[in-house]
């Protein structure tokens, strides 16, 4: 499971992370994007948070609503899209949500940045790698000349890239596909950001290459006590970075814990179907499972399951009522969307708790 929890050296215990404030914090966030015909809701209603120097998982299928979460913190929705005004994003204690771009550019790198999926789609192909870490260190920084450059060389070296002196010369292409992602990194961190946000950052790479960024990503984040959060469809990669999991569908976390008890006890069916999709999860020569159809698009405010198509534990009440998040056991950081819960309840209590509570948010 997690490094995090289970290094006995780590200062990030469960004590210290619940005693610290969270670094950001999502609350009942709603973003819409308007087409001609409907109104998606991309991101509907999530709140999650993230304490400072843990790394928080948020993990689902493609089409979920896990990029469009991390480009809303950032502030990158465009027209058509918009956030919802009831929604809350605060960092460091104050609310950023109705920022205006050149609020949103001072922290941009500075406070909170971004490592995206394809290192190609992120640095520029016409300018070296140097110079375009160390435009970041002149925006936020200030830095210039032959500091810029050496601070540009020293970031490279961070990140593990060798003969970093003529590497921060070269242009992309140059690079390895491991190599780009660790450049990508380098300029994240090039303002000492307190958040990161990770959106799918191994995708692209082989295993093995994936196993290093994961690896330097932790070393990174003690170094730096970074707050993390790391967006992935693979919950493999879940279990070894994450300290808490947020699990995303169709545009609604249905399920949120400490990343031990979600592996030992998921209480979901879609989380459940997710970690049975692992290979190696499953008894030795069966098939391996599959969640069959695809995540809806949230075309209309949920009235219902949204995974209850898919559910194989689904019953009549699924598909009329939308469940809230509610606990699912004595651990009060575990809970779940689904009326199949509280556990100790009936079928039919538990669906007339879940209907008084409406909107009123977990139980």
């Amino acid at each position: 499971m997690s490094r995090h929890v289970n290094d006995e050296s780590s200062s990030r215990t469960d004590d210290t992370a619940s005693a610290r404030d969270p670094a950001l914090a999502v609350e009942n966030l709603r973003t819409v994007f308007h087409t001609e015909h409907e109104r998606i809701h991309a991101v509907d209603g999530i709140s999650f948070e993230i304490r400072r120097g843990e790394t928080v998982g948020l993990v689902g299928e493609s089409g979920s609503g896990k990029s469009v979460t991390a480009r809303s913190i950032l502030g990158l929705i465009e027209s058509p899209g918009e956030i919802d005004p009831s929604s809350s994003i605060r960092f460091d204690g104050e609310d950023i949500t109705e920022y205006s771009e050149s609020e949103y550019e001072s922290i941009r790198g500075d406070g909170i940045a971004m490592v995206f999926q394809d290192p190609l789609s992120t640095l520029n192909p016409v300018y070296t790698v140097g110079n375009q870490i160390k435009e970041a260190l002149s925006l936020h920084q200030g830095l210039r000349g032959a500091a810029a450059t050496e601070r540009a060389i020293e970031l490279l070296e961070e990140v593990g890239i060798p003969d970093a002196a003529r590497r921060v010369t070269e242009y992309p292409h140059q690079f390895s596909g491991g190599m780009r992602q660790r450049a990508v990194i380098a300029m994240a961190l090039a303002c000492a950001p307190e958040v990161l946000i990770c959106d799918e950052p191994t995708t692209a790479l082989d295993v093995t290459i994936q196993a290093q960024i994961i690896d330097l990503l932790l070393d990174l984040q003690a170094e730096r006590d970074l707050s993390i959060l790391f967006i992935t469809h693979d919950m493999g990669v879940i279990a070894e970075v994450a300290d808490r999991v947020n699990v995303m569908y169709a545009g609604e976390i249905v399920e949120s814990a400490p990343v031990e008890p979600l592996f030992a006890e998921p209480k979901h069916p879609y989380t459940q179907g997710l970690l049975r999709s692992i290979p190696g999860m499953q008894t030795s020569g069966d098939r391996l499972e599959t969640i069959e159809g695809e995540v809806p698009t949230p075309n209309e405010p949920a009235t219902s399951c949204r995974f209850a198509p898919r559910c194989p534990k689904a019953f009549d009440e699924c598909s009329q009522l939308a469940p809230v998040p509610t606990d699912v056991g004595d651990d009060p950081d575990h809970d779940a969307a689904c009326l199949l819960y509280p556990a100790e309840l009936s079928t039919d209590e538990a669906v007339t708790r879940h209907e008084s509570a409406g909107d009123g948010g977990k139980q």
